[in-house]
């Protein structure tokens, strides 16, 4: 069975459009079948989302794990100077999210690009934001967090949304051994919004 987190051309298309109010602005989005919640923009996704409208996240921002393009495409939109590079491993969701910040007339500050985790992602980013796949398992979702590092600039924040019930607490651990520190910036609906920092010692 194809998930939304493999490359998978041969799901058959049936694009919708999702639609969700976010601080007073409505976002009408395509979506398709697999991709990441293909129906609704999800709990997490727009918890991630609300925690990180009043936070500064500098220039240059990275959405990993994009899939349709909620959160860079959002943030992007009520954030007149963010630049977002959007990935995904999913060609079908990288191609939405190129057609939604068309739509939304983001083309000029939103970068789009298939990548396996950071395989095609270059530079470093001011801030990094993922709702993991938790479904591919530790192996990438853990690979996010700890290549997060290489990709920020120093003083650069990863900021991640995970279930508790899906392991929110075991990556909160291992965020503080990776990066000496780690906040709580959010909890909602069983979900956590994590916050690590890249410190240069």
């Amino acid at each position: 069975m194809s998930q939304y987190f493999s490359n998978d051309p041969t799901v058959e298309s049936k694009e919708r459009d999702i639609r969700y109010v976010i601080n007073g602005t409505e976002f009408i989005l395509k979506s398709d079948n697999g991709v990441f919640s293909k129906n609704e923009l999800d709990d997490g996704s727009r918890l991630l989302i609300e925690t990180l409208l009043p936070i500064d996240l500098g220039e240059k921002m990275l959405d990993l794990g994009c899939g349709y393009g909620p959160i860079g495409l959002t943030l992007a939109k009520l954030n007149n100077r963010l630049n977002v590079t959007c990935c995904d491993v999913n060609l079908r969701a990288v191609l939405l999210t190129k057609k939604n910040a068309k739509t939304l007339m983001l083309s000029n500050r939103v970068t789009c690009l298939q990548s396996d985790i950071y395989n095609k992602i270059e530079g470093q980013f001011d801030s990094i934001v993922s709702n993991p796949p938790i479904r591919a398992g530790k192996k990438v979702t853990y690979e996010i967090y700890v290549g997060a590092k290489n990709h920020l600039i120093d003083g650069g924040s990863l900021y991640v949304v995970i279930r508790k019930a899906q392991g929110a607490l075991s990556v909160k651990d291992f965020l503080e051994e990776q990066y000496g520190n780690f906040e709580v910036l959010a909890k909602k609906k069983g979900f956590f919004v994590l916050k690590a920092t890249k410190i240069v010692n």
